[in-house]
């Protein structure tokens, strides 16, 4: 629940809107032109997949060890205010660095402290939110918008600017992230009764239908590491300006945001593993139409798909996790979700590397089995919970 203050309690959700804003301006600037950045260091693809990988593969060191602190310490927001203010350091250290291993070792070390924020962040707004009774999709909703202002002003600066400084723009808003990191309100957890036996530490690890969830979401969020590595420098190749490109990465943002903007009022048929499926389903159709090398009065269309692929997954995952996660294991599970996304995107994001090199556009024809396989594990959860239930 919200700390009793009154104004802590009106202030909590546009608190945390102002956070995810933050966060997803350095989303919205690395995701698409971090690569570019690196490309402007001298960097291969091979290597540039590598070093996509890493905060991915280092997601299964340090978010375990944070996120179960915050657990055991009810420390919620200390933990997002620490790792928020040291990610600042740690893209200026890559920042600094010159040469392809110099970089690579910059970037693990950032990767440390970068990858539990938002974890951490997500577990704080299902928890405060729902204190309040408030959906988690319009709070959400204003990182993804965010998202698109990151990415057209980077856009914009790759125009004007040489690339190899785009990664100051990257330090200004992580920055950001870490001021409005320090004004969250502060979660309260209720004293439990005396009478009150402590709550059962469910292991969540050998729940199945816990298990394919996170082999679902983490299946259909790797299969965007083709897109997410090398859509920018494709584009770039064919001729399109980086204001064309910022465009087309905001328009499937604009459709993620219209989904979380109405996803308190979706049917109850769309539960948390019927939109991992749907999820399955849009990142198929969006892979196998980037594998034909569409033209570009085509991308738009793909681009729409985006809600689906990343935003129907990404609401089914953590509402199920919000849904069906025991009492104070909140973060440990959003840790665990993290992990499994982050091995699936490591090792995804190093393959691009060497599919992209080999086969250019046809690469997506991987991502697009890979969302087949991320269904095929949400059809999984789904018989395991009516197992579970009779």
């Amino acid at each position: 629940m919200i700390a009793d203050d009154r104004h802590l309690r009106i202030g909590f959700a546009p608190r945390l809107a102002a956070l995810y804003a933050a966060f997803f301006i350095v989303a919205g600037i690395a995701q698409p032109f971090f690569p570019v950045w690196l490309k402007a260091k001298g960097l291969d693809p091979g290597t540039i997949g590598l070093v996509l990988a890493m905060p991915m593969l280092l997601r299964m060191l340090a978010i375990p060890v944070v996120t179960r602190q915050a657990d055991r310490r009810d420390a919620l927001r200390a933990a997002i205010i620490v790792t928020s203010g040291l990610s600042v350091a740690g893209y200026a250290l890559v920042g600094l660095a010159e040469g392809a291993t110099a970089i690579l070792l910059a970037y693990a070390l950032a990767s440390l402290v970068i990858t539990p924020i938002m974890p951490l962040t997500e577990t704080y707004a299902f928890k405060g939110l729902g204190a309040l009774g408030r959906a988690y999709g319009p709070v959400r909703l204003w990182g993804s918008a965010t998202f698109i202002l990151g990415t057209f002003a980077a856009g914009f600066a790759a125009d004007v600017i040489p690339a190899r400084h785009l990664i100051w723009l990257i330090v200004a808003a992580s920055a950001l992230t870490a001021l409005t990191a320090c004004g969250l309100a502060p979660l309260a957890t209720p004293a439990p009764s005396a009478s009150e036996p402590p709550p059962v530490r469910k292991r969540l690890l050998r729940d199945p239908a816990f298990l394919a969830v996170l082999a679902a979401a983490s299946l259909i969020q790797a299969s965007h590491a083709v897109f997410y590595g090398f859509s920018a420098l494709e584009w770039r190749a064919n001729g399109l300006d980086g204001t064309t490109i910022a465009a087309l990465w905001g328009l499937g943002v604009i459709a993620e945001i219209v989904l979380f903007a109405f996803s308190g009022r979706l049917p109850a048929f769309f539960q948390p593993i019927v939109l991992l499926m749907v999820g399955s389903v849009g990142g198929t159709l969006r892979w196998a139409g980037m594998a034909l090398d569409p033209p570009t009065a085509a991308l738009p269309w793909l681009q729409l798909l985006h809600a689906l692929s990343f935003g129907a997954t990404h609401l089914g995952a953590l509402t199920y996790l919000a849904r069906n996660t025991p009492a104070g294991q909140n973060a440990t599970a959003q840790g665990y979700l993290a992990i499994a996304l982050g091995a699936a995107m490591a090792g995804s994001m190093g393959l691009s590397g060497v599919l992209y090199a080999a086969f250019g556009n046809f690469a997506y024809a991987a991502m697009a089995l890979a969302a087949i396989a991320g269904g095929a594990c949400a059809f999984v959860a789904q018989r395991a919970r009516r197992v579970a239930a009779h």
